[in-house]
């Protein structure tokens, strides 16, 4: 070969230039931006997550598997998030549910917030401690989902009403409104049948032993049939606040159980 004849070893790619050059795009930063004059830092599968939290009363690995699979890879940076406008991220692994609650200091100093509240009803409070009995009975003998029908809350209902209770249809009406109250805070979950639901893993997390038993005892004493103090009654109803806020929504309406875009 002459002098001025090409060596086609010099015209090969050198491997090493490759490498580098994957190396440099790989090091180069992913912009978090998704729209015009964005400053988020966090990524956009973080922001979902986090949106989530905000306008469902709660994600479960079920309902949620994305949004499931990001909150356990970025709690501490979710909570974060959430603590910055005065929630606390609550993270039931045992049954793969998670919710916000509003913050609450030692001295139990009122926090800014967010969230309306409203009281529970008696009829959405016998159709909790029904849902609870049945979620935990079934799943004792090794049912992985468990289901309701209309009609059978509609019953339950109607036999834990006062014998002096003469307004039925109301009675009826209100059971009905508690019923779908529950479908729309996603502790009754949607089926092919509009009388059929199931019964959601968060009834276990929102009713635990101690709450299920001092809500009996409020029920049986509006029910005449045992005798509660006010200051009883209020510690039930507490109780039951703080493990899980049932009936609270972001103000403005955002909050409910609407799929995400």
């Amino acid at each position: 070969m002459t002098t001025d004849q090409w060596d086609l070893d010099d015209l090969a790619p050198d491997p090493s230039d490759d490498a580098l050059e994957r190396e440099g795009l790989e090091d180069e930063p992913t912009s978090t931006a998704m729209f015009e004059g964005d400053g988020s830092t966090i990524y956009p599968e973080q922001r979902r997550c986090l949106h989530a939290l905000l306008k469902h009363r709660y994600i479960s690995a079920d309902k949620y598997p994305e949004h499931w699979a990001v909150l356990l890879a970025n709690e501490e940076l979710i909570k974060s998030r959430l603590n910055d406008i005065f929630f606390d991220l609550v993270v039931e692994r045992s049954y793969q549910v998670a919710f916000k609650r509003q913050a609450r200091t030692d001295s139990d100093d009122p926090l800014p917030t967010l969230l309306q509240d409203r009281a529970h009803t008696k009829e959405e409070t016998i159709v909790l401690m029904f849902l609870r009995q049945r979620f935990f009975a079934q799943r004792q003998d090794g049912d992985n989902a468990v289901f309701v029908e209309r009609s059978t809350l509609l019953d339950e209902v109607a036999t834990m009403r006062p014998e002096d209770a003469t307004h039925r249809a109301m009675d009826q009406k209100r059971a009905t409104k508690a019923i779908d109250g529950l479908a729309t805070a996603g502790v009754l979950l949607k089926t092919g049948d509009t009388d059929r639901f199931r019964i959601s893993p968060i009834i276990e997390v929102l009713l635990p032993v101690e709450t299920l038993l001092k809500l009996q005892r409020w029920l049986m004493a509006q029910n005449g049939t045992d005798a509660l103090t006010p200051e009883a009654r209020e510690s039930a109803y507490s109780t039951f606040d703080a493990e899980f806020d049932l009936d609270s929504e972001i103000e403005d309406g955002a909050g409910g159980e609407d799929d995400d875009q």
